[in-house]
């Protein structure tokens, strides 16, 4: 199998959706052996910061002379960055082998259900119970981890928590960086609700490190890790400023970054006696970490500077909001935004288009793209000053602000990644492969048990 051909097969896996439930992953991690009983995890969940966070960890562990395996979603702009061992991204040729492989397995186990096979052509694929892109790639990354023998893994949900495809590990630690509002169709309306999917990853006897600072919210979580006897450490807003974080300048910019890094170290601290590191490894990690596309300064040889931000929900515009008031005061750049249509496009308009002196509207490259036309009539209601301008792509509204100073692009992570191969931050690919985030629900909320 070709590179090009594994990619194409997991584009045909889209198929299925995405949906709730461990069934099919553990099914699927059975077929390959349950590389998962091999490995030892950090799981990570939470609404905002996880993949910053993961981030951190795998960079404190590394520093520590430890082989660590690192997996997040979505990616930027390369299938393989969500699948790393100590910052390489899995090999293409190892993707093509691990994908032909996987192939003989989905035929063992699903090829006498009637749920056909999801080769192109096929026109009998029509079962909902036939494992999903995420499902797949997620024992996929497993089998990776154990050939490449990592002594730990950072491993980041992907939606939820409790009946996420990651949840089938038992870790080390379970990570719930903070609760926010997101994803409410499918996670709960309340910030009760969507605590209770994240307090899914608790597992018996596994310490629980946590961020999280809304009260409703971290009852739930402290009432998970009551009935699973595991012991929680909060991590106070003050730790952000805590030793080693006192003295140190982090890579990253803002405040929320701060907090993330000291949720990662009371990570590192709660689990000294099961992963003994020095001191010195927390700071050389940090001090080191690299983690693109989260308020990330780009500095032009024309002289513009571009503020690439993913800024994907509420709680993120409110983060993007305050760092460009921090970093950039009296600045106010041109402000390039896409935005998903099942997010609160509304209310993020209202709080980022304030900040700009020209908004240039464009649609994410997803199915779930909010139409610009329709932002656009927000941010003239929130910044009846600014100009206001649609363009039909992100390439096309570049060109249009080729004469700006300072660009801010925001509102998806999407985005972000197509911004990053515009502007040559990313080696392009001889195929697209940022329409494999693309997914779709198959349930509208959350339903069933482990």
């Amino acid at each position: 199998m070709t590179y090009t051909a594994a990619i194409q097969f997991l584009y045909h896996l889209q198929w299925f959706g995405a949906k709730f439930g461990l069934d099919n992953t553990f099914k699927l991690a059975a077929l390959a052996g349950n590389p998962q009983q091999k490995l030892r995890f950090i799981h990570v969940a939470g609404t905002n910061g996880k993949g910053s966070t993961c981030a951190m960890l795998e960079s404190i562990y590394r520093a520590a002379g430890l082989r660590v395996g690192l997996f997040t979603s979505p990616h930027l702009v390369s299938f393989g960055e969500r699948i790393q061992v100590n910052r390489k991204l899995i090999p293409e040729s190892a993707v093509a082998k691990l994908v032909r492989d996987m192939q003989t397995l989905l035929r063992q186990g699903w090829a006498d259900s009637g749920t056909g096979s999801p080769d192109a052509g096929d026109a009998s694929v029509t079962s909902e119970q036939h494992p999903t892109f995420f499902e797949v790639v997620t024992v996929l990354a497993l089998q990776y981890f154990c050939a490449e023998e990592c002594d730990v893994v950072i491993w980041e949900t992907g939606l939820g928590g409790r009946l996420d495809a990651t949840n089938i590990v038992t870790p080390l630690a379970s990570v719930i960086t903070n609760i926010q509002y997101d994803h409410q169709n499918y996670l709960g309306e309340t910030l009760a609700g969507i605590a209770g999917e994240k307090a899914g990853i608790i597992k018996p006897n596994v310490p629980v490190i946590t961020g999280t600072d809304a009260p409703e919210a971290l009852r739930v979580i402290e009432e998970a890790a009551r009935k699973n006897g595991a012991a929680v450490t909060m991590v106070p807003g003050s730790a952000a400023h805590n030793p080693p974080l006192d003295k140190l300048k982090l890579p990253l910019l803002g405040e929320h970054q701060r907090m993330n890094a000291a949720v990662a170290v009371a990570t590192a601290h709660a689990l000294m006696p099961k992963l003994p590191i020095e001191a010195s490894a927390i700071e050389s990690g940090l001090k080191t970490l690299h983690w693109p596309g989260r308020l990330q300064v780009v500095n032009r040889p024309s002289g513009q500077r571009f503020l690439l931000d993913g800024a994907h929900n509420v709680a993120g515009a409110e983060t993007l909001a305050m760092a460009l008031n921090q970093y950039f005061p009296g600045r106010k750049p041109s402000l390039v935004l896409g935005i998903l249509r099942d997010k609160d496009w509304l209310r993020m308009c209202q709080i980022l288009a304030p900040l700009a002196n020209r908004v240039v509207l464009v649609p994410v490259h997803s199915e779930r793209t909010a139409e610009p036309h329709g932002l656009a009539e927000i941010c003239r209601a929130a910044n009846p000053t600014a100009q206001v301008l649609e363009y039909p792509s992100l390439a096309a509204a570049l060109e249009a602000t080729a004469g700006d100073t300072f660009i801010t692009i925001a509102g998806s992570l999407y985005l972000v990644g197509e911004a990053m191969e515009l502007l040559h931050l990313s080696a392009a690919k001889s195929q697209d492969e940022r329409g494999l985030n693309e997914w779709s629900m198959t349930a509208e909320r959350v339903t069933g048990s482990r």
